[in-house]
């Protein structure tokens, strides 16, 4: 257990949205098609960069608070290489002299940079950190895998950790992760490293430069495995499903939101946005949460399910309580 808090969540949509109607002819399906292979009707469209997104999920989140003593990037889709991402951020966001850089680990960015938050927290390292998730992956949407291309969109979503006061029952309670090289094929993003360096056309092809992903694969793997991960995290700390209040699960397809009954997860405990946004890559488990905060459905005292599926393949799930 650390003592830590969320205080503070903020989430930002650019405005253009575009429908299955408008995507329809691009990807060569049908509205039907895409609605029954993804569950999204529409996803948003970014015409400013990732860290223009970021600060205005960040500025909802700090509210009218101080500056945080910390910035984690927690994104997967980078305004560039080098330098990190989180130095634009702190730009966008009017501050400077904050340590800031990048924690990556694909969708699951954002609950890996919390557990990274938390220990820091504990250490007495910082004690106002602000991690945001931020995504323009509609920028690398390959447009021949129709169903990757029907599911991207765009977003960001940040949040604010602080130490739990005295007396609070807030806490970072435990977590499960685990990773299946096997898996690694399944969704990937080949190009921008040395494997296919963008100066050698004998080894670098324009698709390894655009998302990749075999979904029917990636889903049955990963039901497998969240069942493993699920199991060991719950008994471990002597809970059941029945006992979690809510589950805040990584966005990543309308038919694996609808899989949480199997694991005993009621769908009236699930916050399920996927429809009206699609998978926004790491933003979509923070935008979740922020989107539940937003609503007022969080109370203090709240057992959270955090978790999801990341690219590797990997599964990690997090127990937090609000």
């Amino acid at each position: 257990m650390i003592k830590i808090q969320i205080t503070g969540t903020g989430y930002y949509l650019p405005p253009r949205i575009q429908t299955n109607q408008e995507l329809s002819p691009l990807i060569r399906k049908s509205e039907r098609w895409i609605a029954s292979r993804t569950g999204v009707m529409e996803r948003r469209i970014a015409d400013d960069p990732m860290h223009f997104l970021a600060a205005r999920a960040a500025q909802e989140a700090i509210g009218g608070g101080p500056p945080p003593d910390c910035i984690l990037n927690a994104s997967v889709t980078p305004l560039q290489l080098i330098p990190d991402s989180s130095v634009f951020i702190q730009e966008a966001l009017g501050y400077e002299g904050i340590p800031c850089w990048s924690v990556h680990g694909t969708c699951l960015s954002f609950l890996l940079a919390l557990h990274s938050a938390a220990a820091m927290i504990q250490a007495g390292s910082f004690s106002r950190i602000l991690i945001v998730s931020s995504e323009t992956g509609s920028s690398f949407r390959n447009m021949n895998e129709p169903e990757s291309a029907a599911l991207i969109g765009d977003g960001a979503a940040a949040a604010v950790v602080e130490p739990a006061p005295d007396g609070s029952s807030s806490a970072w309670l435990d977590w499960e992760m685990g990773t299946w090289p096997e898996g690694a094929s399944y969704t990937e993003f080949r190009g921008a490293g040395t494997q296919h360096p963008p100066d050698r056309p004998d080894k670098t092809k324009p698709e390894d430069n655009m998302f990749h992903m075999n979904g029917p694969r990636i889903f049955k793997m990963a039901r497998k495995k969240t069942g493993l991960i699920l199991e060991n995290l719950l008994k471990r700390n002597g809970l059941t499903a029945s006992d979690i209040d809510w589950v805040v699960p990584h966005q990543a397809s309308g038919p694996a939101l609808k899989s949480a009954p199997s694991y005993g997860i009621g769908e009236h405990k699930l916050i399920n946005i996927i429809e009206k946004i699609g998978n926004t890559i790491a933003a979509s488990t923070p935008m979740a949460l922020a989107h539940a905060n937003r609503e007022n459905k969080l109370k203090r005292g709240d057992l959270i399910l955090f978790g999801g599926s990341g690219a590797g393949l990997s599964i990690a799930y997090v127990l937090l309580r609000w």
